[in-house]
């Protein structure tokens, strides 16, 4: 970056909140993706007033500028594909407002997920949406990519409980859109727009959150099957039976080898799959829930395909458990060096289909693909693992990854359930999205941003 940009950021910033030096870029060149691009600096404002005057500099000198919450995307949405300017949003995490009276929150996008829902627990209230990230991740990075997470099933995701944002455009012009009200239908729905538009349109600068009411209580199951087919034919079954869980989890027979160590007690050997399935609520309801789910798992043939069923008696088991669901991705890495990472969507029913093709194509192209995640939704994750310097494995894992695209959408699913598209999905837009609507979503882009430096060459294809 030139000695005038960079004086020019420091006097808006302060020259501590800006750097350029090597070492600081390398740490900002990359994301959960594992894929690697050099800023041209980094910059860590504190207000929104610091971030309006910085897009007006931006936009004078046609400076590219890539919003970053904790860098935990996977799809490579906070990296600097075309150079410029990482705008750092760690400084701007503070929670402004928990109104208890109104269940609603205002804070910046900063904060941590995890310990926003900390905050509104002490307080008696929830705040559903936990992705497997949720200790690190940032709640303006959950809304730019529409995360989800395990309680998606009974309480929805990201977008469910955002109300209203303050948003800092392109120009530097700053817009609040939606409510803080139960209801709200003035004018168009500029929130929604700006949820999972992953840094393209504009810089989230607060966010104004729906929160519930605390359950009061919750049981933990734990349900071992011989093969993938019967855990996710179990998920469909439950569902249709009228039990609704807070979360349903699965986890293939790789996915639990990898993991291990995290269970308290060792699994049997013909385990094939793993569902962690939770009912939360008051006591009551609760005690009631839980006893049909119950019932519904024992009742089985005998020698059948299911294992065994367990329900979590402590704090410390229940913590165990979903430390081994949350380590999944992570803990791949054994496998191999690297992967290809997915999160695939399907209808309930055809999440049978989904796996089946999965631990077809591992088999048939000789890789590790395991699968785990939110069944209760039908968001699969695929991990595909590989070692990118093995060039024959990595033509092999970009061709399962293409494969696995066009046999979901064969599946009535979508390419993204939580995740986004960022860079890594942005060649594969047109398998799902017809060419009107991708013109649209263009056009739109370039109402919001006509100079096209806001995250440039994230989610439409480049040449």
């Amino acid at each position: 970056m030139d000695h005038t940009t960079a004086k020019k950021l420091k006097a808006i910033v302060g020259v501590d909140n800006f750097t350029s030096a090597p070492e600081d870029l390398l740490a900002y060149s990359y994301d959960g993706s594992g894929l690697e691009y050099l800023p041209a600096g980094v910059v860590f404002p504190g207000t929104t007033s610091e971030i309006r005057r910085i897009m007006e500099l931006a936009s004078r000198i046609l400076l590219p500028v890539i919003p970053r919450g904790a860098g935990t995307g996977m799809t490579g949405g906070s990296l600097a594909v075309h150079g410029g300017l990482i705008l750092a949003l760690s400084r701007l995490n503070r929670i402004i407002e928990i109104d208890q009276a109104n269940q609603v929150a205002v804070v910046e996008p900063g904060v941590i997920t995890g310990q926003f829902q900390a905050e509104a627990r002490k307080l008696g209230l929830f705040y559903p949406p936990d992705p497997a990230s949720l200790n690190f991740c940032t709640i303006g990075g959950n809304v730019a990519n529409g995360a989800g997470g395990p309680s998606a099933v009974k309480y929805g995701v990201t977008r469910d409980y955002v109300l209203g944002l303050e948003v800092v455009l392109p120009d530097g012009g700053i817009i609040h859109t939606g409510v803080r009200t139960a209801k709200g239908v003035v004018g168009y729905d500029l929130t929604r727009l700006f949820i999972g538009s992953e840094g393209t349109l504009g810089i989230i600068t607060k966010i104004i959150l729906r929160l519930m009411t605390l359950p009061g209580a919750k049981r933990t199951f734990l349900v071992l099957t011989r093969s993938l087919a019967q855990a996710a034919k179990l998920v469909t079954e439950i569902l249709r039976r009228g039990i609704l869980p807070s979360t349903l989890e699965y986890m293939d027979k790789t996915a639990l080898w990898v993991v291990a160590r995290y269970f308290p007690e060792p699994l049997p050997a013909a385990t094939g799959a793993l569902l962690l399935i939770e009912v939360d609520g008051d006591e009551e309801e609760v005690d009631i829930e839980g006893k049909r789910l119950f019932a519904l798992l024992q009742n089985r043939p005998e020698g059948g395909e299911v294992l065994e069923v367990r329900q979590a008696k402590e704090q410390g088991e229940i913590t165990a458990l979903w430390e081994a669901r949350r380590a999944i991705s992570p803990a791949a890495f054994q496998l191999k060096p690297h992967k290809i990472s997915e999160d695939v969507v399907v209808p309930r029913s055809r999440i049978p289909d989904l796996v089946e093709f999965a631990e077809v194509l591992a088999e048939e192209l000789d890789l590790p693909i395991l699968t785990f995640g939110h069944a209760g939704d039908g968001n699969i994750h695929v991990n595909i693992m590989l070692d990118k310097e093995n060039q024959a494995e990595l033509q092999k894992g970009l061709a399962a990854k293409e494969r696995l695209f066009a046999r979901v959408l064969e599946l009535s699913g979508t390419l993204s359930g939580e995740h986004g598209v960022g860079l890594t999905k942005a060649p594969f837009l047109g398998m799902e999205l017809d060419g009107p609507s991708i013109s649209i979503m263009r056009q739109i882009k370039k109402v919001f941003d006509p100079l096209n430096i806001m995250n440039p060459g994230k989610m439409f294809p480049e040449p």
